[in-house]
Order: C-alpha cells, then sequence, then structure tokens
C-alpha cells in the first residue's frame, strides 16, 4: 500500500509565482520566463496579476493568496512551490504571520525594506509587518532568500533586513541590484534549477 507521503512525492510539483509592485508580468522579466519554462516541463503553474499592481492593498492581495494557494489537501497532493518578487516577499511574509497558509517550498527574492516601503504611500500599508523566524517556518518546510548586494530598495541588504533575523538560508548575488529587468533579469537558469532541484543555491544570471 503507497503512503500518502509516496504518493505526494510521485507527483510532479506546482508552483505559484508572485509579482511585486507595478509588475504587470512583461514578457521580459524572469518571472515570466520561469513560468514559461516549467509549464514547458509540464508543471502546473500559476502566474497571475494581482490586483492594482499600482497601488496594490495588502488585504486585497492577501485574499489572492489564499485564492491561489488554497487549502492543504491531507495527502496525495504535489509539492507546492512559491516563488515571490519585491512586494510579494512581504506579501508572503505578512501571510506567515498571521498563519493559515502553508507551502512546500518559499524562494524570496529582492525584498525592500520596511523602511523604503513605508516612504511610498501606494505600498506603505506592506510595510506594518511584525514577523518571526517560527512563523516563517511554519508557513513553508523550506525558504529561501535571495537578493543583490547593492539592491537600492534595500539599503544595508536584505540578509540584515531578514536573512539573519528570520534565520533564513540566503544567497547574495553581487551585481545583482533589485534583480529585476532593469538588472538584466530576464532568462535566470538558476532560479529554473532551484525550482527543479530543491537545496540548490542561486547564483547570477549568465554574463552577456
Amino acid at each position: 500500500m503507497t503512503s500518502p507521503q509516496a504518493a505526494s512525492s510521485a507527483l510532479p510539483p506546482s508552483f505559484l509565482i508572485l509579482h511585486g509592485w507595478q509588475n504587470r508580468r512583461p514578457t521580459g522579466h524572469w518571472q515570466h520566463w520561469l513560468a514559461d519554462e516549467l509549464t514547458a516541463r509540464g508543471h502546473a503553474v500559476t502566474y497571475p496579476q494581482l490586483p492594482d499592481p499600482d497601488s496594490p492593498d495588502l488585504e486585497a492581495w492577501l485574499r489572492r493568496l489564499h485564492t491561489h494557494l488554497g487549502p492543504e489537501p491531507e495527502h496525495g497532493r504535489p509539492e507546492r512551490v512559491v516563488v515571490c518578487h519585491s512586494l510579494a516577499v512581504l506579501l508572503w511574509l505578512h501571510a506567515a504571520a498571521r498563519g493559515g497558509v502553508r507551502a512546500d517550498r518559499v524562494l524570496l527574492v529582492a525584498p525592500p525594506s520596511l523602511e523604503v516601503v513605508a516612504g511610498h504611500e501606494e505600498v506603505a500599508g506592506f510595510a506594518r509587518l511584525e514577523v518571526f523566524g517560527p512563523q516563517v517556518r511554519a508557513a513553508a518546510g523550506v525558504t529561501r532568500l535571495v537578493a543583490g548586494d547593492d539592491d537600492p530598495y534595500c539599503p544595508g541588504g536584505a540578509a540584515r533586513h531578514f536573512g539573519r533575523p528570520l534565520d533564513l538560508d540566503t544567497d547574495v548575488i553581487p551585481g545583482g541590484a533589485h534583480l529585476d529587468l532593469d538588472a538584466g533579469y530576464g532568462a535566470w537558469p538558476s532560479a529554473l534549477t532551484w525550482c527543479l532541484t530543491p537545496g540548490e543555491p542561486l547564483t547570477a544570471r549568465p554574463a552577456g
């Protein structure tokens, strides 16, 4: 008789990809590229346009997150992987702080600092965040943080603001900036490798 755990592991992972502030899922962005690559490999991928990306409301984004993540089945489910960029990182951390969300693996890419977010009226509601390591660990079996060492939206570095306080495995990309289109992050093979190979660290995109 096959155990629920074995049945779950036999299924291919499913992916939920969440964008950040002012992001309308441009085709050149690495998240769009990642969604296409995973879909081409036969994975179930959800890459939604979150409501009002220019003036996002935290509660509306949280509702959409819960809608797409859905309840956790008791057994026989595929591994659930969530990939967040920029403001969506804070969205996930808010959800973790409140409880009631669960994924198997979560990748947090280039979070803005709370101080920077608080300085922008359109997204200031996301800055009112209090979250602790045990809450983040309860929300996902594995959580990994990756950020540039020179991200203008996170002065002082994501490791200082999030990685060390939350006890997260953290990869720092030299010269990665905000790991967005402006930084040249279209195709990003390392992100695809992480999605398909649990435990792999994140590295910079290929030069050129």
